[in-house]
């Protein structure tokens, strides 16, 4: 869809991982259907991911006792939030559709994204109650989760040992993204990509690049608990 705007946050250490085969297919797909294209790549940005007093420009609005989430709302008001902040926080607002694209670690993302969900969407930008969820400050986006994983679709099956994989979604796509107002389009998931042979690795590139040329006709999920719990 020529146009739209895509911002992809990758976090992998390794550009020629799967998940960087992932991130690279992503790119040249969209861009071929004239999509702009930003990518994150939080390792190689170095992106910290602590929250701290560091992201907040000149003074305090509390100087006696420091409150992260206050602070922040208030340096995002008065255009006091650190430079790597303020540049991250405009390719979302510029962004259609944003793809967080990760290896998944102990049934969530890795910390570096962690972080960047945790210093990038403030409240005041994303979010600011009781403008939440459906309201949420970034209702016009969308937003996919692809990711790979070290355990196999079966492992990730309800009543599996690990139980269903739409159970590690909820704080992930519900609990950040529906509750800053983002649509959530359905996860891809590349199950075991480490443990199967190059034609099956191939295969799942494949598989990727034919989504994304469908992407845009695609329907977000009903984001309640019933899509993931029942």
């Amino acid at each position: 869809m020529a146009g739209r705007k895509v911002l992809i946050v990758y976090a992998h250490q390794e550009p020629k991982s799967f998940n960087g085969s992932l991130k690279r297919v992503a790119v040249e797909e969209l861009s071929k259907q004239g999509c702009s294209v930003t990518v994150s790549d939080l390792y190689a940005m170095q992106f910290e991911p602590r929250a701290t007093r560091n992201d907040i420009v000149g003074c305090l609005h509390n100087s006696e006792e420091f409150n992260y989430g206050m602070e922040a709302l208030e340096a995002y008001k008065r255009g006091g939030l650190s430079s790597d902040l303020i540049e991250e926080q405009k390719k979302v607002q510029e962004a259609d559709l944003m793809i967080f694209q990760f290896p998944l670690y102990w049934f969530s993302m890795p910390a570096i994204m962690k972080g960047w969900m945790d210093r990038v969407l403030v409240q005041g930008f994303a979010h600011e109650f009781p403008n939440c969820y459906d309201s949420g400050l970034l209702k016009n986006k969308l937003a996919l989760f692809s990711f790979t994983t070290g355990g196999s679709k079966e492992m990730y099956a309800k009543g599996s040992i690990n139980g269903d994989i739409r159970y590690l979604l909820w704080p992930m796509q519900h609990g950040i993204m529906h509750f800053c107002g983002v649509k959530v389009l359905a996860p891809h998931i590349c199950f075991t990509p480490e443990y199967v042979s190059e034609e099956k690795r191939k295969d799942m590139l494949i598989a990727w690049a034919q989504r994304l040329r469908t992407l845009w006709k695609e329907e977000p999920i009903i984001c309640s608990p019933e899509w993931y719990f029942k």
